[in-house]
């Protein structure tokens, strides 16, 4: 499927900045069903007591994998204190199912349901099927295949009762020693992650997703992990201007529904000592509001993260968080006491009235736009088939074959020659098998093991492949120096086509000066294998380009095309 309509919607938008709705509502709406929608939210808004409008505000996290206990608990919240959403986590996709279908009926007010699914609902729901991680989506060129994975992803959505995908990641991510975005982040490049993100927040928000673009002001240049502690973001402002905050800036009038504010303290941005931005009213009201004119929902980060929990007690927090001007607490602790601490600040004059209309009507207004003022139960009946299919295949195979990218290729080493003999070393610590085995056939390939290279004949065709644990977004991506010295004798007499299977930062201090051809997967997971075998073979095109500056030599954008071809 293709959508070729994206690529001038892109030109346009950025060579004209055209004017789009602010907050999100459905393509194509009418007059008369904007006017249904307002009334449904004035009177929704008007059967709600204050204690129920003040529910609204917050989002709790529910698991099937923490026991019975807890999840009693969310019901008895969900019940008691007519909460605005969940936040879906692990594992179980039939039983979330139920208990989305059971407390939705029982909601006085339909409940937003949330997830962090990046990458597909697999992010949550490991029987589902795994998409790219973003960095690997950078590297396309075709934006379009990232709007129709995300319509793909919506389709998962949709089918778990799932209406918010807390996605896409903007941060522009310009270290390489990131913790904790890196792989999510579609690169170091501004224009790129406009790009990207754009497409992905169209895929799901045309197919009736909500979407957000995250995390405001900027996660991407950070050495902490917000989970753990608080991180710091110490450039000025022209710096945060010209490159944290521009994806955001960018994308405030694209209609995209939610903005999430991170757990980062930017002292440029907010004078007082160690207030993180989402606590911080210069950020979220003075900037992203007022300055920037965003009208969509604005959410916290999770609350129950290092960065805040260690320095605020739950209900305080969500408080604070309210009266900086986010409209909803995401996986709020303390549901019971920030209504409280809300309200007294209501009965004190430090928040008005109209402000917790605003919020809560916009919520209303989402909820409404994205179909839950009339909820049709899902029924968890093959739901992991549904989320695992032939069809998430093909296109996950397709992204892979699409994001690979060759570096270089200096002695014309790349694709392979029917009927050729070529070595194979796997290095690292996770899986090659896929790779060797799809790569054997009409090609003579003989693995070696580190310590067999010595009976490789001289000249020889090598391919070393970097196998780098893929089992979650996070994994160090660093080549051990037992790596990098078995490379570096092979280069020396051999020829020699490096293939990482992993982040391109792996590369940050390998020296390719001897290497002739060097190859990009950006995954180590049989997809991104096949893939692989496949651009080998000479099936498929090549067209990938790095999206991250790894180092001097390796800058964003390089890469060198490739038509398909038959192997000869």
């Amino acid at each position: 499927m293709k959508y070729p309509f994206l690529t001038a919607l892109f030109s346009l938008l950025i060579l004209f900045n055209i004017k789009l709705s602010a907050q999100y509502q459905p393509e194509n709406i009418t007059k008369n069903e904007l006017k249904k929608a307002h009334l449904w939210v004035d009177k929704t808004y008007q059967s709600l007591s204050q204690d129920e409008r003040l529910g609204q505000l917050f989002i709790v996290a529910l698991y099937t994998n923490k026991g019975e206990e807890h999840i009693e608990n969310v019901r008895k919240t969900v019940l008691s204190e007519q909460i605005g959403g969940l936040i879906l986590m692990q594992d179980d996709a039939t039983r979330e199912i139920n208990l989305i279908n059971e407390f939705q009926k029982k909601s006085k007010v339909p409940l937003l349901i949330g997830m962090d699914a990046e990458w597909g609902v697999y992010q949550r729901i490991a029987g589902a099927y795994k998409f790219p991680w973003s960095i690997a989506l950078g590297a396309i060129q075709d934006k379009n295949l990232i709007y129709e994975m995300a319509a793909k992803i919506a389709e998962d959505c949709k089918r778990m009762g799932v209406n918010w995908n807390f996605a896409p990641v903007v941060d522009v991510n310009t270290n390489p020693n990131n913790p904790i975005i890196g792989n999510r982040s579609f690169g170091s490049e501004v224009a790129n992650v406009i790009s990207s993100a754009l497409a992905y927040s169209k895929g799901l928000q045309d197919h009736d997703i909500l979407a957000a673009i995250k995390h405001f002001p900027g996660h991407g240049d950070t050495s902490t992990d917000s989970h753990l502690d608080l991180p710091v973001i110490s450039h000025v402002t022209s710096r945060l201007n010209a490159v944290e905050l521009a994806p955001f800036k960018a994308l405030m009038n694209k209609g995209i529904g939610g903005v999430m504010v991170a757990h980062l303290y930017v002292p440029a941005l907010e004078p007082q000592q160690g207030v993180p931005a989402s606590v911080s009213k210069n950020i979220i009201t003075g900037l992203l509001k007022e300055k920037y004119g965003y009208e969509g929902l604005i959410i916290t980060d999770a609350l129950n993260m290092g960065a805040v929990a260690k320095r605020y007690k739950p209900g305080e927090l969500d408080a604070l968080a309210f009266k900086a001007g986010n409209d909803l607490m995401l996986f709020s602790e303390g549901v019971k006491e920030g209504k409280r601490l809300i309200q007294l600040a209501i009965d004190k004059g430090e928040i008005s009235d109209d402000r917790l209309a605003e919020s809560v009507k916009k919520i209303l207004l989402t909820k409404y736009f994205l179909g839950l003022h009339q909820y049709q139960p899902r029924n968890p009946e093959n739901i992991i088939a549904d989320l695992n299919n032939p069809s998430h295949q093909q296109l996950v195979q397709k992204l892979y074959a699409n994001a690979l990218t060759l570096i270089k290729d200096e002695k014309k080493l790349f694709p392979l020659r029917s009927k050729e003999t070529v070595y194979y070393v796997p290095l690292e610590e996770a899986p090659h098998e896929t790779f060797h085995q799809e790569l054997t056939g009409n090609i003579e390939v003989i693995i070696k093991k580190p310590s067999e290279i010595g009976g490789i004949p001289a000249n020889a065709k090598v391919i070393v492949g970097l196998h780098k644990d893929n089992s979650t977004a996070y994994k160090p991506y660093k080549i051990s120096s037992e790596s990098k010295k078995i490379l570096s004798d092979l280069s020396k007499t051999q020829r020699v086509i490096l293939t990482v299977f992993g982040s391109p930062y792996a590369l940050k201090d390998v020296d390719l000066s001897n290497i002739s051809t060097v190859v990009v997967t950006y995954e180590n997971n049989d997809d991104a294998m096949k893939a692989a075998v496949a651009a080998f073979q000479g099936k498929t095109s090549v067209s990938g380009r790095l999206p991250v500056e790894v180092n001097k030599y390796l800058k964003a954008g390089m890469g060198i095309s490739l038509p398909a071809k038959t192997v000869k």
